[in-house]
């Protein structure tokens, strides 16, 4: 399923996704550039390392590629492309902030 729209703001650090069935999801620069699906990142995830991302990083080109959305980062990093089903099943700004107050607050 791809986008039916997709919009960067590079004042507010964030991608927004307007997908068919009619969600919005507005989803991080940060959180985009930890979560890059390139081979030497998921390699870093997978040693259950987490990439090191200054969260002042913004997505400053995006290139459409088909299946999917090259995004370029103002960090230089631009080897990810994130496939539309990727990006769709990314936790939306605000969700993980959330989930981690209510954990904050369980302890």
């Amino acid at each position: 399923m791809n986008p039916l729209a997709v919009g960067n703001s590079r004042s507010k650090q964030q991608l927004r996704l307007n997908w068919p069935d009619g969600r919005e999801q507005v989803l991080d620069h940060a959180e985009l550039r930890r979560q890059c699906p390139c081979s030497q990142c998921r390699a870093f995830r997978l040693q259950g390392l987490t990439p090191m991302v200054d969260g002042r990083v913004r997505v400053i080109e995006l290139h459409p590629q088909g299946y999917g959305l090259q995004l370029v980062f103002s960090d230089g990093h631009e080897r990810g492309i994130y496939p539309w089903a990727y990006l769709a099943q990314l936790t939306p700004v605000g969700a993980s902030l959330l989930a981690m107050d209510v954990n904050d607050k369980a302890m």
